[in-house]
């Protein structure tokens, strides 16, 4: 299997709403984001597949190191390998990665966040990087959509955060912050029931609609910043934006029943958005 085909089957086997963007690319950038995708993915299964923390951090180390050497000239995982030809074309750099790498290390060594302030550095890191390296590959000229593409990671993050609150919660993680917990009455033990009633109730729901308002906010403030010179080269980001966020309204439909269950949108809801944003360009 080549470098290329590896990445390729890496993004379509995880299911992404990022794949069905990726689809409307030239292939020159299709072949960058899916590579860079396909790196996040790798750190990212450290943390959501390795059970023993040590190992995970064993691994993780291991890619900052082979990180390090592929820019030095010395790839050796596919990964890297299909990345490295794409770096010095859309300006991905080192510290890119070794961000990436950070924000699920900080997985291993943080499970909780005492406000929102603390959660918005691991967005940072996780989603904000992730937007800026990917503006960068679909092609942009203006300062200001580097600070929309962060604005945007940190809505689709929160998002994800929204509908995973059950599956972070039976891996004994919580990021909803601590200090909104208790500002709607929540208790952590009820978000980490495994076992009917889970932890459903008016307060939990309130919480949630919180939560949701303000990903709602930072979907329509990241929107709002994108200069109409970038808005036909950023055309998957808003594919990408319009698929979480009809994600979102789908978990409001369904009442924020997220903690027993992972609400989804199916793969053709998802292909349908990404051509009706094409077709009309937001």
């Amino acid at each position: 299997m080549s470098p290329e085909q590896y990445v390729q089957d890496k993004a379509a086997a995880s299911g992404s709403s990022f794949y069905y963007a990726f689809l409307f690319l030239p292939p020159p950038r299709r072949a960058a984001i899916t590579a860079f995708y396909a790196f996040c993915r790798e750190v990212d299964d450290v943390v959501d597949e390795t059970q023993d923390a040590g190992v995970a951090a064993t691994k993780l180390a291991w890619w900052r190191k082979e990180a390090a050497s592929a820019f030095a000239g010395q790839p050796t995982h596919p990964v890297m390998k299909a990345l490295m030809p794409h770096t010095a074309t859309y300006g991905i750099r080192l510290e890119h990665l070794n961000a990436v790498i950070e924000g699920c290390e900080m997985d291993l060594q943080q499970t909780r966040y005492l406000d929102f302030a603390g959660l918005q550095r691991y967005c940072h890191l996780v989603a904000g990087i992730v937007g800026e390296v990917a503006s960068s590959i679909f092609g942009r000229t203006q300062p200001q959509t580097v600070e929309y593409a962060h604005k945007l990671g940190l809505a689709m993050q929160l998002t994800n955060i929204i509908r995973d609150v059950g599956d972070d919660a039976r891996r004994g993680r919580i990021y909803l912050p601590v200090n909104e917990l208790q500002q709607f009455g929540v208790k952590a033990n009820e978000i980490l029931l495994r076992s009917q009633p889970w932890g459903y109730s008016e307060r939990f729901t309130a919480l949630m609609k919180f939560q949701a308002q303000r990903a709602h906010s930072l979907y329509d403030e990241a929107l709002a910043l994108l200069p109409e010179a970038d808005r036909a080269a950023q055309k998957p980001g808003l594919m990408m934006a319009n698929i979480y966020r009809a994600l979102l309204v789908e978990i409001e439909r369904e009442g924020f029943q997220v903690l027993h269950q992972r609400i989804a949108l199916t793969p053709l809801r998802k292909l349908w958005i990404a051509m009706k944003t094409n077709w009309r360009g937001r």
